[in-house]
């Protein structure tokens, strides 16, 4: 089962499939989620998810259990 992953606030709604890397989905959908170190320590990739949970990009994958998410990006100046 697919879900559908929207991102805000461009508005940008792909599918992917659960367990599918974050990043690939955005890069996929044509969206760059400033990265760092890869490994989820600077936070530089940070993510807000629908519910409000901040996430790094770089260590997480759509999750299943779900058929639709909504990522929020922000722009982190300083990177």
């Amino acid at each position: 089962m697919n879900v559908t992953v929207r991102f805000l606030p461009d508005d940008i709604t792909i599918e992917a499939e659960p367990g599918e890397a974050m990043l690939e989905v955005a890069q996929r959908a044509g969206i760059t989620i400033p990265t760092g170190c890869l490994m989820g320590s600077c936070h530089a990739c940070e993510v807000e998810l629908e519910d409000g949970t901040s996430i790094c990009a770089c260590i997480s994958a759509i999750p299943t259990g779900s058929d639709r998410m909504t990522i929020h990006l922000y722009t982190d100046l300083g990177w």
